[in-house]
């Protein structure tokens, strides 16, 4: 069985929306561990949103270390209610359930799957049980206002902290697991 990471950019107070404030904090540790993650994985699973303005920026990119290649060559499964197939830049359309897709996704074997940001689509994943890591990158930032990515719920969801990192630029990584009970 496959594991389903979450990766988010958010802010001290939990915003993650259209994360354009976190270039100044981007530096040559946080590029590791994003390239690090990013090659551990063997698809992106992402919502529309994101599809949209990943799939409008990173064809065109390049790079040395090989970061835009493995982005732009991966299989991405894309959650949306509004898009029609097929899709560009290697990704198809999850049809029916996205819990039960994302489930027999993570049964195949070799298929560690990344989401980035998707607040919406974490969501519905948490809601089943489906997310497996938690890696928060909380940027030393409060911005007030914009959507966050845990969204008013009405279950509590345990998590178990398992690393923590601070880079050179502030940047705390907190990885979680959810708590077992």
């Amino acid at each position: 069985m496959s594991k389903l990471t979450v990766a988010a950019y958010v802010s001290l107070d939990g915003v993650m929306e259209e994360p354009s404030w976190t270039g100044p904090y981007f530096d040559e540790d946080l590029g590791k561990l994003q390239q690090d993650l990013l090659f551990a994985s063997d698809a992106l699973l992402l919502g529309r949103v994101t599809y949209e303005g990943f799939a409008a920026a990173w064809p065109s990119m390049t790079d040395e270390a090989g970061f835009a290649d493995r982005m732009n060559g991966l299989p991405k499964h894309v959650a949306s209610t509004t898009l029609e197939g097929p899709l560009d830049w290697n990704a198809s359309l999850i049809e029916g359930s996205v819990a039960e897709e994302v489930s027999r996704l993570k049964e195949q074997p070799g298929q560690n799957l990344l989401i980035y940001g998707s607040a919406d689509l974490v969501n519905t994943l948490m809601q089943h049980g489906l997310v497996d890591e938690y890696r928060l990158m909380v940027f030393p930032i409060v911005l007030g206002s914009g959507k966050r990515l845990f969204a008013d719920r009405t279950e509590t969801e345990a998590l178990e902290l398992v690393d923590s990192k601070t880079t050179g630029s502030g940047v705390v990584v907190l990885t979680y697991e959810p708590r077992t009970q």
